[in-house]
């Protein structure tokens, strides 16, 4: 890919970024950096280039740019008004951020054509339609949040890694100063999201666990992907899939008020020890409903994904009921990645291995229709399945997918080890 390509990419991931996390937040601040650093890398072309959206062609200089042939991102550009764009090669990084937070205000519908902001106008970058002179005359015209919704972030070179960052900060914030960023948990499930189905193929990326102490971290987002694909293929509306995803997110967060020796002990808990660790359900409702009580869906998922359906599991209820149906179905991903993961007290299991006791498990441990539906959903997905093996890595394109059958042969946990611990 040509560095205008890769400018015009970074452009597009950065406002995708930029919706995804308010002002000041660190996954902002790299988006709009690497979008700089891309600007810097075009061509010399005597002190200015300029950009043309037409429909889903691009021309840069006069000449097409066939890297983008067919990029939607063209279209998206043109219809918020931004059909023309002009970038001299004297634009900083603040001129740059001004542009980008114009761009968010068109595509999402806000206004922007305030004194202020046309005072503030980046000098070294215009844009504007093709036919007008009056860089003022940017259209305000339809529904921008319309024309948002569905926004895919640009999927190439994409990552989880502002994902996994954002999540370890949002749980040591909730060690340290007691506070739940719940905006911050929309905005992670959204992105993830975005990386399902960005691509032309529909995607379910996994992360690999690297280090013991980043299992809280890597579990939510996987488990919180997983109850979305899940969702999705049971057939949840899509505007409750999000609900079950922010559910698989946030489904363990009372493991951040247990004690780092208990959390990461290396051999099998004591009984006094699994009784603290048991209490991280109830504590991470409370959690939850302290901080906004209308996350309700959520608060239950994270006191009854242990339970199991013939009533076993933690904890107790005083009196017997059916759980919720995303309680049940988090419960299965839950325990899909557990086992799927290396943990200090045992190596992974091998997937199909890990299906085989998800199948045997429904109807006492699982609900019947759920397991049946994830063990079909990974066998006939598979090739969609994609296992990171570091947050760094781009989201695989097409069929370049590591499939989770990859890696198997390895060691298994003794008898005496509960295999669902999660």
């Amino acid at each position: 890919m040509n560095a205008p390509a890769r400018f015009l990419t970074s452009l597009a991931q950065a406002v995708s970024t930029m919706h995804l996390y308010k002002e000041g937040h660190p996954a902002r601040e790299r988006a709009v950096d690497s979008a700089y650093e891309s600007l810097r890398d075009l061509p010399d072309q005597g002190g200015e280039s300029r950009f043309t959206f037409l429909g889903d062609e691009i021309v840069y200089q006069g000449q097409p740019l066939w890297d983008l042939k067919g990029w939607d991102w063209g279209g998206r550009f043109s219809e918020a008004g931004i059909q023309m764009l002009e970038v001299s090669d004297q634009a900083n990084r603040e001129e740059l951020e001004l542009f980008l937070e114009e761009a968010l205000a068109l595509m999402t519908g806000s206004p922007i054509s305030t004194s202020e902001a046309r005072y503030t106008r980046p000098a070294h970058i215009r844009y504007g339609r093709v036919g007008f002179q009056d860089d003022e005359d940017e259209g305000e015209g339809g529904d921008g949040e319309d024309r948002f919704q569905g926004l895919a972030t640009a999927t190439l070179g994409f990552s989880l890694k502002e994902e996994a960052e954002t999540v370890e900060w949002m749980h040591e914030e909730l060690k340290e100063r007691d506070e739940l960023h719940l905006l911050e948990a929309e905005a992670i499930v959204r992105s993830l999201s975005v990386a399902m189905h960005g691509d032309q193929q529909f995607l379910i990326p996994l992360l690999h666990l690297k280090e013991f102490d980043q299992y809280t971290t890597t579990h939510a987002l996987n488990v919180s992907v997983l109850a979305m694909a899940l969702a999705e293929y049971i057939g949840v509306p899509p505007k409750e899939v999000r609900g079950f995803g922010i559910s698989g997110l946030l489904h363990d967060l009372g493991k951040t008020r247990i004690p780092e020796e208990i959390l990461n002990k290396p051999g099998k808990l004591t009984e006094e020890e699994r009784e603290v660790m048991n209490t991280h359900t109830v504590e991470g409702a409370r959690l939850i409903l302290e901080a906004d009580d209308h996350l309700d869906l959520a608060a239950v998922v994270a006191y009854e994904h242990h339970i199991r359906l013939d009533g076993g599991g933690y904890p107790k209820l005083a009196y017997p009921r059916k759980c919720h149906q995303c309680s049940n179905l988090v419960h299965v991903c839950d325990v899909y990645d557990a086992l799927r993961t290396n943990r200090p007290y045992r190596a992974a299991w091998e997937h199909h291995r890990v299906l085989d006791y998800i199948r045997e498990g429904a109807g006492t441990e699982f609900d019947s229709h759920l397991a049946q539906a994830f063990c079909d959903m990974m066998e006939r997905w598979e090739s969609r399945v994609a296992i990171l093996e570091d947050e760094d890595d781009p989201l695989p394109v097409g069929r370049d997918v590591p499939s989770p059958s990859e890696g198997g042969g390895r060691e298994e946990p003794g008898p005496d080890q509960p295999p669902a611990e999660a």
